[in-house]
């Protein structure tokens, strides 16, 4: 006995094994209750989570299987009634590893792909009453070679195992293609069905009937066909036989010559038909197929997922309904044309994420409630497609998406990214290709979702991967197919398996110069590890502008690290003293593990919103509003206007909106009482928000600020009366003092850099009679004249000159640190949330206010945080007193550790308990960039430059009593 085939079908379970089992780890481990879903990597000392990124995490080659091979078994007592006429079934939803499966000690088979369901037919093996169910998880095997995506590596079940029953004769699948013809504003539904148990009747009398739309068919399930022979000549010499076919009739070559397009007339043609028929049948016995054409649908978007219910039923001769399914279906059309892939007609722009299964308590184990959070999370911030980077996901993953609107990249189970030049191809590997990818496209082919298959994710190129394509276009032409390796050294080339262009993290330059035959949408760009993703918005400006450039999926959605122990103390590879790994790179997510959002987060809201906001230059008393979306309308959302100024925001004001058809713009006026706030306004703001409850928001959720900005007033500084040597006061731990080091961010120390900071010496400065020396021994010259206005208040003028030769930088400014006491912070300039020189297109103007405690980015790897640009008025407040700094604008940074601090924690969790406030004013800050994979900040966002002056205001105050 074995595994049963993939299909698409919903079952109810009748018994939940979700739960308590009993446990072991082998050899050497003791039986103990554990819940299921569980992964025992997240609490069996024994075996600790590893993470690696490319290496295996053991020294053997394809197909060995390393003899410290870990072994769970689960196991429990299950009471079954089994019942005449009816197959028991077991479904384990997902076990990572290899998964050997016994009923009452008896062997029911194997599985390999941990991603993917395995179902056994257990009805031989049960009996009434008790039985024990095992399940073992043997964590490595041939397989697991391609299972080496960039995550953890843990073993254990972490999807429900659920039993239930179906009758002898029953529904084994169900085939569903709803398409919508955006021409003619019509659908059309084929429905084929597939049963278990009646393939073998050549008269079966049994129907499947479908109800739709509001409608109920009806078809016949087709019996077994005889097999196909050729006719013999009739022994008649008793009368004289009549001629039957023409004297010239050529019986051998009739198939041939229709195949051909050989011109056939009349009975010709009508006797080719039916040799074709008879020889070449296409109806399969035991299915019953439905083609419904002209129907009047809306069609499924991600940004209109109106679904449609469609039951199935099998109907026994005498009228009993044995065996019923449904399911919810979407009519849409998934086309390539030319170097547009459409969507219903529509070149969609692709908004989308990488999303791996990550939960920090329970690893991969990831609940329906948390799912749900997450793509209610991504709906949120405009979010339309999900990679399912890089394996398939639950199947409600893929419910959600049909119900709430995304466009999925549906991905096999494929990695072997430690092996790309061996796996790919090995013949011995192709069954576990075709297997993985065909199991995937049967258990999901019928979802509007799903809108592209891909192969897997770093394996190379090989034939393995060319057949599986093979497969699946074949099987399934409503979807193209896509695989990144095809693509990845010839942009031009790899049509055996991918039919878009999918790259990797490639630079502007060349998606600005590719000029191709297919789709460009990037599977993984905008590498978001620690403090990234600067030069998001060059990528937006070509997706928006360029022929063929269509989006993208960042990567990537969440942090990976664990917290096993319910903390707070999140860890990375290493961290469980596993050997290789590869430290922080699975940090890369848009949110941290915990779901809340980072500044990158905040920037693509802004580029991916519904919503595209202008001035419109006329009169300057009206807005140009446009509408993003390809399908929907601006009725789903309100609003709201308000004027930012130097004293803060005023009023909101909400407007009606206007009924912008998709991609139009129409232009709305200003009130009047907001026009007259205008003349000394640094800002106009506008925010979206949703207008009606929806699943995934309630109504009045801002999904989106945008502005329309105005020229600033310079900042007049006064002129000084005392010129003062140096600066002292009780509020100043440490005086303003030149800085021009950060706490290196993951992109800083990447090695397409080639420790250009390092080499700078820039992170050490030792005072000397006239400025500084590095820790090289190069002289940085700083000339600083400071005036007295008054008590405690000064205005200094800076000068630096950086050695020649300085090649790059990341800051230049003053640090200076104020004594515990300072609680909050005003400044006025970019935020609210922290943004950089090269990530803050979504960045708004205006004048904010936070708790100093609140504008620190904990990076779990800390590093360069929490800073925020153009700011020309900033105020620390608290018990201890007032610290005011008024300047051209410039970069902020106000937080509770040094640099230097920074730099020695390894973890969020480790920097010490602090609160004296440190203060950075930079006249110079360099962009974040995405180095670590893909390309540096822009050369105008990098500090090319060897001289820099400033000057600033440093106002301090202490409370009078």
């Amino acid at each position: 006995m074995a595994r049963l085939p993939m299909h698409g079908l919903r079952r109810t379970p009748e018994i939940d094994l979700t739960g308590e089992w009993q446990f072991r780890l082998l050899p050497h481990g003791t039986w103990k209750t554990v819940q299921v879903p569980d992964l025992w990597t997240m609490r069996e000392d024994d075996d600790r989570p590893h993470y690696t990124n490319v290496p295996m995490p053991f020294p053997e080659v394809p197909p060995r299987v390393p003899q410290d091979n870990p072994v769970g078994v689960y196991r429990r007592l299950v009471d079954l009634s089994p019942q005449p006429g009816r197959r028991t079934i077991l479904h384990v939803g997902a076990a990572e590893g290899l998964l050997h499966v016994t009923v009452n000690d008896r062997d029911l088979g194997t599985s390999t792909d941990s991603h993917l369901a395995a179902e056994f037919d257990i009805t031989d093996a049960v009996q009434a009453g008790p039985n024990t169910i095992r399940l073992t998880v043997h964590k490595w095997s041939a397989a697991s070679y391609l299972e080496d995506q960039d995550h953890w590596w843990q073993s254990g079940l972490s999807r429900p195992v659920r039993v239930y029953t179906v009758p002898d004769t029953r529904l084994a699948d169900v085939r569903v293609v709803a398409d919508y013809d955006p021409q003619t504003a019509m659908g059309a539904l084929d429905v084929d069905v597939s049963t278990d148990g009646l393939d073998h009747l050549p008269e079966s009398g049994w129907t499947v009937r479908i109800g739709v739309l509001g409608q109920t068919y009806t078809a016949p399930v087709n019996p077994r066909l005889a097999a196909a022979t050729p006719p013999r000549s009739a022994d008649a010499r008793s009368v004289r036989p009549e001629p039957m076919l023409p004297a010239d009739f050529d019986f051998s070559g009739l198939v041939g010559l229709k195949a051909s397009g050989a011109p056939l007339k009349g009975p010709m043609r009508q006797a080719a038909e039916m040799m074709v028929s008879h020889s070449h049948p296409t109806v399969r016995p035991g299915t019953a197929t439905f083609a419904l054409g002209d129907l009047a649908v809306r069609p499924w978007s991600a940004e209109i997922p109106r679904l449609e219910g469609l039951d199935v039923e099998l109907v026994a001769p005498d009228g009993t309904v044995v065996d019923r399914t449904s399911m919810e279906i979407g009519f849409r059309r998934v086309r390539i044309e030319g170097r547009d892939l459409l969507v219903n007609g529509e070149r969609v722009l692709i908004q989308g994420v990488n999303r791996h299964d990550v939960d920090a308590r329970t690893g991969r184990v990831v609940s329906r409630e948390l799912m749900l959070a997450e793509l209610s999370l991504l709906k949120r911030f405009n979010v339309n497609a999900i990679r399912t980077s890089h394996y398939p996901n639950d199947p409600y993953l893929l419910e959600l998406a049909d119900e709430l609107g995304f466009y999925v990249v549906d991905e096999a189970d494929i990695e072997a990214h430690a092996f790309t030049t061996t796996v790919p191809h090995d013949p011995r590997y192709l069954p576990e290709f075709l297997e993985r990818v065909s199991r995937m496209v049967l258990r999901d082919r019928n979802h509007p979702s799903v809108v592209i298959w891909s192969l897997g994710n770093e394996t190379g190129y090989g034939a393995n991967h060319d057949a599986a394509a093979a497969w699946v276009r074949r099987f399934d032409p409503t979807r193209p197919v896509q695989y990144e390796g095809a693509i990845a050294v010839d942009w031009h080339g790899g049509h055996g398996a991918s039919d878009i262009v999918c790259p990797m993290y490639p630079h502007l330059d060349a998606l600005r110069a590719f000029d191709g035959d297919r789709p460009v949408i990037l599977c993984e760009y905008a590498y978001a590890q620690g403090n990234s993703a600067g030069g998001l918005a060059d990528y937006w400006e070509l997706f928006e502008t360029l022929p063929g450039l269509q989006g993208g999926f960042i990567w990537q959605f969440k942090d990976h690290a664990l917290d096993p122990d319910g903390d707070g103390r999140y860890r990375y590879g290493g961290d469980f003293e596993d050997h290789p790994n590869d430290g922080p790179v699975l940090l890369n997510g848009l949110v941290f593990p915990d779901l809340t959002p980072k500044p990158a987060f905040y920037e693509a809201r802004g580029l991916f919103s519904p919503v595209s906001v202008a001035s419109d230059d006329s009169d300057g008393r009206r807005l140009t509003i446009r509408n993003r979306q390809f399908f929907a309308d601006l009725s789903g959302y309100e609003l709201e206007l308000r004027v930012e100024t130097e004293a803060g925001p005023t009023a909101s004001r909400t407007v009606p909106t206007p009924a912008v058809a998709p991609r139009g713009e129409a232009r709305i006026p200003i009130p009047d009482d907001l026009v007259k706030q205008l003349d000394d306004a640094l800002a106009l703001t506008v925010t979206v928000r949703t207008r009606q409850d929806s699943r995934w928001a309630p109504a009045g959720t801002e999904i989106a600020v945008h502005q329309v900005t105005f020229p600033r007033r310079p900042v007049v500084l006064p002129h000084g009366t005392a010129p003062t040597e140096e600066i002292s006061h009780p509020l100043l731990r440490t005086p303003p003092r030149l800085c021009l080091w950060r706490a290196l961010t993951d992109n800083d120390r990447a090695f397409s850099l080639d420790n250009r900071f390092e080499r700078s010496g820039f992170f050490e400065l030792v005072p000397v009679e006239g400025g500084y020396r590095t820790a090289w021994g190069d002289e940085i010259a700083h000339r600083r004249t400071i005036r007295q206005i008054g008590e405690a208040d000064w205005v200094l003028s800076e000068r630096v000159v950086l050695p020649e030769g300085t090649e790059d930088g990341l800051r230049v400014g003053m640090e200076f640190i104020l004594v515990e006491g300072f609680e909050h912070a005003r400044w006025t300039g970019l935020g609210p949330w922290e943004n950089y020189p090269d990530r803050r297109a979504s960045a708004l103007l205006g004048t904010w206010e936070s708790p100093v405690d609140g504008l620190a980015v904990p990076y779990i790897r800390p590093s360069e945080n929490g800073g925020r640009g153009e700011v020309t008025r900033l105020e620390v407040r608290g018990p201890a007193g007032t610290v005011r700094t008024a300047h051209a604008p410039m970069h902020m940074t106000v937080g509770r550790h040094t640099v230097a601090r920074l730099e020695a924690a390894a973890h969020w969790w480790e920097l010490p308990p602090s609160r004296e406030t440190v203060v950075h004013l930079d006249a110079a800050h360099r962009g974040v960039g995405m180095a670590c994979l893909g390309p540096d900040t822009r050369p105008e966002f990098r500090l090319t430059a060897t001289e820099y002056a400033w000057e600033w205001r440093l106002t301090l105050s202490t409370p009078s009593y």
